[in-house]
Parts: C-alpha cells; sequence; structure tokens
C-alpha cells in the first residue's frame, strides 16, 4: 500500500519540513559514489538531522534554511543515478525547489528565488493555488518570469489534469462484491462499547451520528503523517499508542479507525486511498466513504481534515460526485469549520481545487473490510482500483483488481 507518511499537503510549511522521514541516517559528508533513490532520502535525512533543519525552521532562519535545501540540489545534482532521478521528482519539486524559492524570496535574492521556482514548477509542483497566497514569494510577484511561471502552472495544475482525464465507462467484467464486517462482530462490539459510540454518535438523524463520529475521530487523535505505522492496526490500538507514546497518526491510520467505528454502528463503510496521477508524486490522502441509508448513498467523511462536502443547496456529496463536479466546475461547498488539528482552517479552494483534485485522480481500496484490517501478521483483502478509462495505472502491481466502472466500483451494498 501507499506509504501513509507521505499523506500530507505539500503546501503546510511545518509538514513539509517534516515530511522526508524515510529510512535510517547515514553520516553527513561528501560522497563520489552515485546514490540510487533510496540512498538519497538516507542522505536527505541525514543532512536535516546535522543541520538542524527544525530548529532553523522554528526560528525562520531563512538563511540556513537555504543552505540545508542547497546542500541537498547539490547531492541531488551531482551524486543520484540519473536512471533514479525520476522516482525523486515529486519530493524535489515540492519539498527541496519550492521551500529554497520560498527561502531565496524571504532573502531577497529573487535570481536564485525564481530559479528554484521555476525548477519546482518543471520537476512537477502544481498547487497553483497555494503559490497564489503563499506570503514568502511575495516579493518575487513582481518579476515578468514569475507571472510565466505561474501561468505554465495553471495549463499543468491539479485540476486542468483530472479534467483531460478520460471518464469511466460499464465494463462487462464483474468485480468482486465488497464485504463489510457485521456489527456483532465480537471486536466491532469491543470496539462499541470500548468507546461508548452511542453516546458520541448522539441521539439525532443518521446524518448527524455520522459526522458526529468523524468529529471524534478527528478530535481525540492528533494527525502526524510522519509517524511510523503501528504494527496492530486497530482503534483501540490506535489510541491506546498515541496515549502511552504522546503521538499522532497519519491519515491511512485515522481513515481505518473511523471505519471500524462505523461497521460497529451498523454502517457500511470503506476507508479509501485517493491517489494522483504522477507515479513520481508520492503524496496521496486517505478518507472515509460511508454508506448513508438515510440519504441512499455514498457520503465524504474526512477525519484528517474534518471535512465533509455539499453542493449549493446543501446535499452532502460522495467521492464520486465530488469528483465529477470538480471535472465539470460544479458548486461544492466544503463545511466552514473543516481544520488541520485545529491549527490550520482549510478553504474550499485549497482542500478541495488543488489538493483533492490532485489526488481524485483514481481510487483504491481493500475489497474486505474488517475489524484490525492491515495489521502486520495479520490477513491483508485484496485490493481494487478505479481508475479512468485507458490510464495505465502504477499501482498495478500492488493491486488484484483494476476497474473503469465506477458504477460497480460504488455499487450500493444492499
Amino acid at each position: 500500500m501507499p506509504n501513509s507518511s507521505y499523506k500530507e499537503k505539500k503546501r503546510m510549511k511545518s509538514k513539509i519540513l517534516l515530511l522526508i522521514i524515510f529510512i535510517g541516517c547515514l553520516p553527513l559528508a561528501v560522497h563520489s559514489q552515485k546514490l540510487t533513490a533510496e540512498e538519497f532520502f538516507a542522505r536527505q535525512k541525514a543532512i536535516f538531522q546535522e543541520m538542524d533543519c527544525d530548529l532553523a525552521y522554528k526560528a525562520k532562519d531563512y538563511t540556513k534554511l537555504a543552505k540545508i535545501y542547497s546542500t541537498i540540489i547539490s547531492v541531488y545534482n551531482h551524486q543520484v543515478v540519473e536512471q533514479e532521478k525520476p522516482k525523486l521528482k515529486g519530493i524535489m519539486a515540492g519539498n527541496i525547489y519550492y521551500n529554497a524559492a520560498c527561502c531565496y524570496s524571504m532573502l531577497k535574492k529573487e535570481k536564485q528565488a525564481i530559479r528554484c521556482f521555476r525548477k519546482s514548477m518543471e520537476l512537477g509542483y502544481k498547487d497553483v493555488e497555494h503559490v497564489k497566497i503563499d506570503t514568502d514569494l511575495n516579493n518575487i510577484r513582481r518579476y515578468k518570469e514569475y507571472k510565466q511561471i505561474i501561468e505554465e502552472m495553471e495549463r499543468h495544475s491539479s485540476l486542468s489534469v483530472l479534467r483531460k482525464s478520460n471518464g469511466y465507462l460499464t465494463e462487462n467484467k464483474e468485480i468482486p462484491l465488497f464485504h463489510y464486517s457485521n456489527p456483532n462482530d465480537t471486536n466491532l462490539v469491543k470496539v462499541r462499547y470500548y468507546f461508548n459510540l452511542d453516546s458520541i454518535a448522539g441521539s439525532g438523524d443518521e446524518v448527524s451520528k455520522i459526522k458526529n463520529l468523524m468529529y471524534w475521530v478527528h478530535n481525540t487523535i492528533r494527525h502526524d503523517g510522519n509517524s511510523y505505522n503501528p504494527k496492530i492496526k486497530n482503534a483501540i490500538a490506535f489510541i491506546q499508542i498515541c496515549k502511552k507514546e504522546g503521538r499522532g497518526i497519519n491519515c491511512r491510520m485515522m481513515a481505518i479507525m473511523l471505519n471500524e467505528c462505523y461497521m460497529a454502528m451498523g454502517w457500511k463503510s470503506r476507508y479509501v486511498t485517493c491517489m494522483p496521477e504522477d507515479s513520481t508524486d508520492t503524496d496521496c490522502h486517505v478518507i472515509n466513504a460511508v454508506f448513508c441509508n438515510t440519504l441512499n448513498k455514498w457520503i465524504w467523511m474526512d477525519p484528517t481534515f474534518a471535512a465533509y462536502v455539499s453542493d449549493e443547496r446543501g446535499n452532502l456529496l460522495g467521492l464520486s460526485e465530488v469528483r465529477d463536479r470538480l471535472i465539470k466546475g460544479l458548486p461544492l461547498v466544503l463545511n466552514d469549520d473543516a481544520n488541520w488539528n485545529h491549527k490550520q482552517k482549510e478553504t474550499k479552494e485549497m482542500y478541495l481545487d488543488s489538493y483533492m483534485a490532485k489526488n481524485l485522480y483514481q481510487l483504491e481500496c481493500p475489497v474486505e473490510f474488517r475489524f484490525e484490517e492491515e495489521s502486520e501478521g495479520g490477513k491483508w483483502s485484496k485490493y481494487i482500483i478505479l481508475v479512468p478509462h485507458g490510464f495505465n495505472t502504477y499501482r498495478a502491481s500492488q493491486v488484484s483488481f483494476i476497474t473503469a466502472d465506477e458504477t460497480q466500483f460504488w455499487k450500493h451494498p444492499y
């Protein structure tokens, strides 16, 4: 499955700086040998640690940060095997070159800033909506080169890529039926009573109960996209390890937790990995699709950002509907209290038009949804991915089923 440590928005600088935590560090030194992508990740982590990147960021020491990014860029340009560089495009674009551009801009070194900003775009950085509001780049906005880069980014923005994708189609081949654990499952009963989910859900209508459970997960556990995944993956274990270690969990673990809570309360629910078209973009996001019986449809619930989506009339929407409306340019409304860890407010432009437009290109989920799915040493489900017609997904070797049939993928569970 996609590495959950990548599932955070590239626009969040505080998260960007800590994003690249992959494997054991190597000592910072001059090396003449050519590096693989994996070795580059390790070298990069060593540079961050030995040059005190965290401290520099907190102190807003842009001179130090620029030196850190320059060092990493030098390693990438001169020490990485050419055949390995495509694997690093996403990391270098959004995490290194873009941040370097911001630092140089803040230092009023406009030429270096524009050079790094252009390289970020050339390597695939598409978050033009964030660029437009990022105050770190204010010092270069008056330059013709900046405006040219923005125009180029808009032509290749995440929303443009999504809109250029082929549609879905009806296929003759059937996909396997999805399975959802019964709420009477012994472990799910334990989850229900351990958290007192009935009280959390409240006594309101079905939609309010679904929202209340989503808000509860969002408020109870902090999102941390850089955290390692626990070996035991279930709602109770997540709470226990977060309390014990004073830590958070990534979006995948938050969605698995909410999924178990929904199933424990009797709803059919999925956690869905939303992924980009670009195989070099390692950032993806996991949210929930829960079937609301009252509305007779799947609806979007995102515990990481406490987010759900409606149309202009206030009707709740599902992933398929949101995706379709993004492509057609129809109105979408994000709930006003959507946020990240109660520190950053989410907007429709950032969350839907940019971040999720990028990550709704292809959708992947298990065929079976059970308690403690994906725990190490446990029984894992087979996985299925929904892709636009004619798209050759880079996930082909990791899934058991590939379909372009939206109707079958989102078939009602009853």
